[in-house]
């Protein structure tokens, strides 16, 4: 953790208690000694008041009616955060509902000046998905699915869940202990590990009814959990060499499990290796399209032969 967060953090941990001593802001921020003393005297000096107590037992407290420090933006970092909103603003992320309001704080910090510096951002700045005809800060036109946020509230809490989904109009649970939640082609999935059938599954978010903790006497420990997936760890069977065109083709897109290593220092040329389950008809046509996709600068080293057939398939179509 960095200095300057790691002060941020510890001015409100105290802030919102009557006492604290050096020994507890050691053991909770895993600094040493000399560190939370050097923190302590910096929160001071930011104009936190606080009053040492003299004794064996002594420590500091914050003066009654004390507030943090007024928390002041640069201009850099008040564009930054205006463009982080004007990027994202169409998709579909959790907690929608809770940006106009902190659009509104935020605009209400600032000066006129620095209000008029985005004002023209927003008139010449469009990204992926903005409908040009209401380049809106505040337009929350894409809200996400409505159990996202409820999933998210859980998951700070507990990995474990009964996520319960509708698949061909009925209704299915599964146990599952939850490794990823991510967002991929403009869809939430679930990634978890299946407490009954133990094996990794992958759940749309879409797909889902209703999701809640799952009961402590049922769980299975995470070390287990983690011995069993590594266990389960299939063996690679594609590996392909990228060229600088493919590279860039991978920036632009590429599934959410599959990485890339540099094989050189200009990070010109790249390898990928991943695994396919052949027997996965849907996996197989999406790697198809997406190895079409990187084009004509890549080198297969090694390839399953139902792949390598979906793709001389789509080639004979292209060039008959």
């Amino acid at each position: 953790m960095k200095k300057v967060e790691r002060i941020n953090i510890i001015m409100r941990y105290i802030n919102n208690r009557a006492h604290f001593t050096i020994s507890e802001i050691m053991r909770e921020f895993n600094i040493s000694r000399s560190t939370a003393i050097r923190d302590i005297r910096e929160i001071e000096a930011m104009g936190m008041p606080l009053v040492a107590e003299v004794g064996r037992d002594g420590g500091y407290f914050v003066m009654n009616n004390s507030v943090l420090p007024t928390v002041r933006f640069t201009d850099n970092e008040i564009k930054a955060l205006f463009i982080a909103f004007m990027a994202t603003r169409n998709q579909q992320l959790p907690y929608l509902k809770s940006r106009q309001s902190l659009a509104e704080k935020l605009l209400g910090l600032i000066s006129e000046n620095q209000q008029d510096d985005l004002v023209v951002l927003n008139q010449i700045l469009l990204f992926e998905g903005t409908n040009p005809h209401n380049p809106d800060l505040l337009d929350l036109s894409d809200l996400p699915h409505p159990m996202l946020e409820k999933l998210i509230q859980i998951l700070l809490t507990d990995s474990y869940l009964l996520v319960s989904i509708k698949e061909e109009k009925v209704i299915k649970s599964y146990p599952v202990y939850l490794l990823h939640l991510y967002r991929e082609k403009s869809l939430w999935q679930i990634e978890g590990f299946d407490l009954e059938e133990e094996k990794r599954r992958i759940i749309p978010v879409d797909n889902l009814v209703d999701v809640e903790p799952y009961p402590a006497k049922k769980r299975t420990s995470k070390k287990k959990i983690l011995e069993k997936l590594n266990k389960q760890e299939e063996s690679i069977n594609l590996v392909v060499e990228l060229g600088p065109k493919a590279i860039a083709q991978f920036k632009k897109y590429h599934p959410v499990r599959i990485s890339i290593s540099y094989t050189n220092p200009y990070q010109t040329t790249a390898i990928l290796k991943t695994c396919i389950h052949v027997d996965n008809s849907e996996e197989l046509t999406e790697m198809t399209n997406w190895l079409l996709f990187l084009g004509g600068d890549i080198k297969v080293r090694e390839m399953p032969e139902e792949l390598l057939e979906g793709l001389q398939e789509r080639l004979f179509l292209y060039c008959p």
